[in-house]
């Protein structure tokens, strides 16, 4: 029994390898930063178990499900970019990986010219700044929506907010004063880089934003807006416990389904199973999950 154990545990350390596939000009790269535990009571506060153990299936354990942590890497021209930076070492032994994960896609921190959020929580932000007190990514420009750095930079934000998201606020904020200097602005609507474009996905957090990559039918990326596909395809009006405006994440999450089922688009989940690349199908009113790696 301690073998298995063992080996159960060495199973869940394992890092995904990258996963690498084309997207009109873009060379995109799914790099592993690990796995993340959350209660089921999270996933879904108003599902029961039972219906969260039947959708999830093998990524329950006891009253949690496991969830992939996934940011992405991209190369166009003279651009590499990353999207989201993972958890940091504030998410060890399960997660914080990317470094990593970079390295066997063979691209050192340095290489990297921007990094674009989706938006601030730990799990995408935390992975920015190392022990040292510093950019991992020495050379990068950091790219914020507006109405996301508007809202967790407030100097008033920690009287605000719940006395047990004291400790995550202050992270936040201590992660992205250390980017600061070297920080861009944008707003839904916009183009990043050629072929890379912002959509308004705010509910999950303040200023949460998806992105689209041209190429094909299109590419979406959903950051958060969609966290656990295999809920949320089938269950659209379910809420997600870490969402911060439930109401407008389900009509984001509702109108970024539509979006993709209505367009064949692609759409590529940081949470979902991995490597995380799906297609959307409508039916009844709800949305079919159909792996499309």
């Amino acid at each position: 029994p301690a073998v298995f154990a063992l080996t159960a545990v060495l199973y869940a350390l394992a890092l995904a390898a990258p996963y690498t596939f084309k997207q009109g000009s873009f060379d995109v790269t799914v790099v592993s930063d690990g796995t993340i535990m959350l209660p089921l009571s999270v996933v879904s506060p108003e599902a029961k178990p039972e219906e969260l153990t039947a959708l999830l299936g093998a990524q329950v354990q006891g009253d949690k499900a496991q969830f992939e942590v996934s940011p992405l890497l991209l190369k166009s021209g003279s651009d590499v970019i990353l999207i989201d930076t993972g958890g940091g070492g504030a998410m060890a032994p399960t997660a914080g990986k990317l470094a990593e994960s970079l390295k066997a896609t063979g691209t050192e921190p340095d290489a990297i010219t921007k990094v674009i959020y989706t938006h601030a929580h730990p799990d995408h932000l935390w992975g920015t700044i190392g022990g040292d007190g510093k950019s991992v990514f020495a050379n990068a420009s950091f790219h914020v929506a507006e109405a996301e750095w508007n809202f967790w930079a407030a100097e008033d934000l920690v009287s605000k907010m719940p006395k047990d998201m004291e400790g995550m606020v202050k992270g936040i904020q201590g992660q992205l004063a250390a980017i600061k200097e070297k920080v861009a602005m944008f707003k839904p609507g916009s183009e990043l880089v050629s072929g890379l474009n912002v959509i308004d996905t705010a509910g999950h957090t303040p200023g949460h934003v998806s992105f689209e990559l041209a190429g094909g039918d299109g590419l979406i990326l959903t950051g958060d807006c969609i966290t656990a596909a295999l809920v949320f395809f089938a269950h659209p009006d379910w809420k997600f416990g870490f969402d911060a405006d439930p109401d407008m994440a389900i009509a984001a999450r509702k109108k970024l389904l539509d979006m993709a089922a209505s367009g064949k688009k692609k759409m590529l989940g940081y949470h979902w199973p991995y490597p995380g690349l799906a297609m959307a199908e409508a039916k009844d009113g709800a949305f079919i999950y159909v792996p499309a790696s």
